[in-house]
């Protein structure tokens, strides 16, 4: 249980971290470039192990597919940009709520060690934090506060559910993840960076 209410607080904590860090003049840049960071990170870890442990190249090509693509249609149309990044970061939220439910069926006392609670907690933080820096620039407090709140809301649906909620065979949800991750990169990378005004 104790696992279970750190990782709903944890996504909480990187919003507040944000909020800190992002009204403080002399970190703002500093913060901005974190999130360049975190993001490879989070689709490592949620791609690489995959591609590993079952020698499967899939997940790194969806990765690539997610990125190429919203590069192509931002070239063949500049006025469908703005449109494809929102498209793509509702999907990265929509995924990472799918993560946060098989995550929350896995933090059960019978299923999670301490190692893996510890590396769910942790990273939680920076979900949190890359949701709010995805969507509260866009869209407004309101959307950002619903995108983590997708995340708290999935947890518990998942915890509840237990392991019922775990599926057997997963590849197309990992391939999924991983081209929506992709998509993710491209938006953070290249248009991201445009909506956080420094002034």
């Amino acid at each position: 249980m104790a696992s279970f209410i750190a990782a709903l607080l944890a996504p909480v904590a990187g919003v507040l971290l944000y909020i800190w860090l992002h009204n403080r003049p002399s970190t703002i840049r500093a913060i901005d470039t974190a999130v360049l960071w975190i993001l490879p990170v989070l689709v490592a870890f949620q791609v690489l192990p995959h591609a590993f442990t079952e020698r499967d190249i899939g997940p790194l090509i969806a990765v690539l597919l997610g990125v190429g693509i919203l590069y192509l249609i931002e070239k063949i149309s500049r006025s469908l940009a703005r449109h494809t990044d929102d498209f793509a970061i509702f999907l990265g939220v929509f995924s990472m709520a799918v993560h946060a439910l098989l995550e929350g069926g896995a933090l059960i006392p019978a299923a999670a060690s301490a190692p893996f609670a510890f590396a769910v907690i942790l990273h939680r933080v920076a979900v949190g934090l890359l949701i709010w820096w995805l969507l509260e620039p866009r869209h407004g407090v309101g959307l950002a506060m619903a995108g983590v709140g997708a995340i708290l809301v999935a947890t518990t649906v998942g915890f509840a559910a237990s392991t019922e909620i775990l599926p057997d065979g997963h590849a197309a949800l990992e391939l999924y993840q991983a081209f929506v991750a992709g998509s993710l990169l491209h938006v953070v990378f290249h248009q991201g960076r445009r909506d956080h005004r420094h002034d």
